[in-house]
């Protein structure tokens, strides 16, 4: 018994579930222990490796299991840069990536082959491989910046960007030299490769994104189903990039890249991308790394030492003067400067790579070798401090400047009504995308239950038809708030809560078809627009808000004059960015002006066209505008205010009709409530005569339709 006991324990384990069980106790103790000591956990993570590995108490060796996690790492810490990518900040920067990818790739390699040709007396193609080995570099670092929450910081950007571009050159190039080194380059080699290249771009960003916005309509409620297609995909992008002769890493970011408009960064679904690879793949990519590490070599001579310093020395020195040239360029400060250093510094991946390939094919040999692990443990460990450090000083730098809303001192606070369960689900996504991120109050729900008889009744009904949203908030990690309660009438009891919670958004979902009697004396949805004044959403969405492609803006004019105009324009930028959607603005020149100078001095990189239009009168003449994925947003104003326009008047009933089958918003802007002159007056309310002025005016309206038609 004792002994099959100590046999299990014979190193290197054979048995998987203690394996798997060390590896997991390192993922939970190491970051632990080593953030007493002020050391980035993964750094804590790399060094595990290095101790367990085979070179160290060769607890666990490298085996095909080991291996294929450390793949789904790699590919997984590539697939989140690109799925966490600002596609509008990126765009924006595009230009600055490329030539940050231009100078990550030419500064190492220039620096690098004149040493190895020269200090270290290898031959061109040696020198060659080595130098491009100075080129790559891996995001080890990036689970720092994701973490502490500045990945879409636009230096992180344009660093993400300059990754993918000087990665993809430096595999191309071992292509060539490990052709050019067996015989000379034939046309069919260039003639192969640009056509497979091109083969995995056309089904990368055209198939692609038409079958994953397909299966996330289809299967819109089986939720656990969209994780396991997202993986299908990495994974099936990582092979097609193999088999193109390109790196897997770089099929991983590409499908980042397509599917990072269809997963929005606040969803469930993101959320559990994320807890997954942070908790189990990418921790496992890391220890990986430590377990290639070899320390025997620093004892095998000086020879190797040396190979080792200088491989060590002129990548960190590649790394740094491509970032400093990148500095100067784009008048980036000192602190941009060392994230980009921090970020682009690390070799892992590609690197050890490039070298097992240029091994075994001869190009270079064991010192080579083994300096380019020591080259991996110390780079990780510098770009990991100088990443953290320099994340941490420019969040503490930012904060120190906070932007603050005069128009509202206390956090904000969403209130959600709900009538009906069934479409509740996308209305708290909704909320929750253009929930402002420093907010610490929860999303409110609100269900009111009319009192009668059954009102007792009623309540634990409603209260249970909303418990599924609890589980919805939790998996994307939301606050949520329930409210049930009794009043005489829906509308009346809403505008009652939105008082007694301060509530500063009101969204609700789209108004049902109006009866005759609700025509006469006035709707639901309009007593709540009349009597509650802060912003209000009045939504509906025909599809997933995922799967759209674009938010197509009407405002009318004077709209920049009103109250609530900054907060609407922050929170439909705020979902564009969500859902990666670009924006098609119509509005006049003033609006359009008001519009971009708010963007401008809010740093906002949205994608947005504008489009002149001043005929108000017949608004719904937008619909040839519109495509079927499309989520018309519509800015409409309350009766009396500077921006307000007849044809507003009665519009969701009038849009229903006009755009049944589109998703679409109307937004009823923050107002000024006028205080009263004189509080004797404060009994005197002419609020009844005006609502009765519109429904004769409404009347006059519909007869005179009927007199045109019957003429």
């Amino acid at each position: 018994m004792l002994e099959h006991f100590l046999h299990e324990f014979e190193r290197p384990l054979g048995n998987p579930v203690l394996i798997f069980s060390v590896i997991l106790l390192i993922i939970l103790l190491s970051p632990i222990l080593l953030r007493k000591l002020r050391i980035p956990g993964i750094v804590g993570l790399i060094l595990s490796g290095v101790v367990i590995g085979p070179y160290g108490l060769n607890l666990i060796e490298r085996s095909s299991a080991v291996d294929l996690f450390a793949t789904i790492g790699l590919l997984y810490i590539m697939f989140i840069a690109g799925l966490e990518l600002d596609l509008n900040e990126f765009r924006r920067q595009r230009n600055k990536s490329i030539v940050f990818g231009m100078l990550t790739f030419i500064l190492p390699l220039s620096i690098g082959y004149p040493v190895c040709r020269h200090l270290l007396g290898f031959d061109m193609y040696s020198s060659l491989l080595i130098a491009s080995m100075f080129s790559t570099h891996t995001l080890v670092s990036y689970p720092i910046v994701s973490r502490l929450g500045i990945s879409k910081n636009q230096v992180v950007a344009i660093t993400v960007g300059g990754t993918i571009l000087t990665d993809t050159a430096v595999l191309i190039m071992l292509a060539v030299i490990m052709s050019s080194s067996q015989g000379s380059i034939e046309q069919d080699f260039w003639l192969q490769l640009g056509v497979s290249v091109l083969v995995f771009v056309l089904v990368m960003f055209l198939i692609i994104p038409r079958i994953a916005s397909w299966f996330f309509k289809k299967f819109e409620s089986e939720k656990h189903t969209h994780y396991i297609f997202v993986l299908a995909v990495v994974f099936f992008a990582a092979f097609l990039a193999e088999i193109s002769g390109l790196e897997p890493i770089i099929g991983a970011f590409v499908s980042g890249l397509v599917l990072n408009r269809l997963i929005p960064h606040s969803s469930s679904l993101m959320n559990r991308i994320e807890f997954i690879g942070s908790s189990l793949f990418i921790p496992f990519f890391l220890i990986s790394v430590g377990m290639l590490v070899d320390l025997r070599i620093i004892f095998k001579g000086v020879d190797a030492l040396v190979v080792a310093g200088v491989l060590t020395a002129v990548a960190l020195i590649g790394k740094w003067v491509a970032a400093f040239g990148t500095q100067v360029l784009f008048r980036y400060s000192s602190l941009q400067r060392q994230l980009i250093f921090g970020l682009s510094s690390a070799h892992a991946a590609a690197t050890i790579a490039i070298i097992l390939v240029g091994y075994k094919g001869g190009l270079v040999n064991e010192s080579v070798l083994n300096g380019t692990v020591i080259l991996i443990l110390v780079t990780c460990v510098i770009s990991s401090v100088i990443t953290e450090n320099a994340a941490k000083k420019i969040i503490i730098k930012t904060d120190t400047i906070p932007v603050i809303d005069s128009l509202r001192q206390m956090p904000e606070k969403l209130l959600m009504p709900v009538a009906n369960p069934q479409n509740a689900d996308k209305l708290f996504e909704f909320s929750s995308l253009i929930k402002d991120k420093a907010s610490i109050r929860p999303v409110t729900v609100l269900s009111i239950v009319l009192n009668n008889r059954e009102a007792e009744q009623n309540l634990i009904k409603a209260k249970s038809s909303l418990l599924f949203l609890e589980q919805q908030a939790a998996a994307i990690e939301t606050g949520i708030r329930l409210i049930v309660t009794i009043d005489n009438n829906a509308s009346g009891g809403i505008v009652r809560v939105a008082k007694e919670e301060l509530a500063d958004i009101l969204i609700l979902g789209w108004p049902q078809r109006a009866g005759v009697i609700d025509f006469i004396i006035g709707n639901k949805m309009e007593s709540i627009i009349h009597n509650h004044f802060k912003t209000i959403f009045i939504c509906h969405f025909s599809s997933p808000l995922m799967t759209h492609q674009r938010i197509v803006l009407a405002v009318p004019p004077l709209a920049e004059h009103e109250k609530g105009f900054q907060l609407w324009l922050d929170k439909t930028i705020q979902l564009s960015s969500e859902l990666s959607l670009s924006m098609l603005c119509f509005c006049n020149k003033k609006t359009q002006g008001a519009i971009q100078h708010y963007m401008q001095n809010r740093n906002k990189a949205n994608k947005i066209k504008f489009q002149t239009f001043d005929n108000w009168d017949h608004v719904l003449e937008l619909a040839p505008h519109l495509k079927p994925d499309d989520i018309l947003l519509l800015v409409s104003s309350r009766r009396g205010n500077v921006s307000y326009v007849n044809a507003l008047d009665n519009l969701p009933f009038r849009m229903e009709k006009h755009f049944e089958a589109f998703s679409r918003i109307i937004i009823f802007p923050e107002q000024s409530h006028a205080d009263y002159i004189n509080e004797q007056y404060d009994d005197i309310d002419g609020t009844p005569l005006l609502r009765g002025v519109e429904t004769l005016n409404r009347l006059g309206k519909e007869v005179g339709v009927i007199f045109k038609k019957t003429e």
